[in-house]
């Protein structure tokens, strides 16, 4: 059975929030649909763009087989910061998990995937105010 390490945020990301306890029964639930061990997680510290968190989870990688983190979006917001942790993660023959958008990160096509789903999001709020246009 895979263990898995949680991941949650204190703190609002792409303008959500989301309470600590809410985060850890979805990372739980997520755990029990999908026969994985859940181990309990590690709250991100509320900075703004602080992943110390982040940072001491993935160097349990191969302690523990990956991480599970409640959003893709609790990332960061810049891409070269998120692949970096992508590719330590991978380089370590760790995976990492979102549980709102039931993806994983176990390979760089997945990466690809993963990359696809921010630019679209990052799209949304042009793509809203065209939309407001025509009303």
């Amino acid at each position: 059975m895979k263990k898995l390490r949680g991941y949650v945020f204190s703190r609002m990301f792409l303008g959500e929030r989301c309470p600590q306890n809410i985060q850890n029964l979805v990372l739980r639930d997520y755990c029990f649909k999908n026969s994985y061990e859940y181990l309990l997680s590690g709250a991100e510290y509320a900075m703004q763009d602080s992943y110390l968190m982040l940072n001491q989870i993935i160097d349990e990688i191969p302690r523990v087989d990956g991480i599970l983190a409640y959003s893709l979006f609790q990332m960061p917001e810049k891409r070269d910061k998120r692949l970096k942790f992508y590719e330590k993660i991978l380089n370590n023959d760790g995976e990492i998990h979102f549980a709102l958008e039931d993806l994983i990160i176990s390979s760089s096509e997945d990466i690809e995937k993963s990359e696809n789903i921010w630019l679209v999001r990052q799209a949304m709020p042009s793509c809203l105010k065209t939309l407001k246009s025509f009303n």
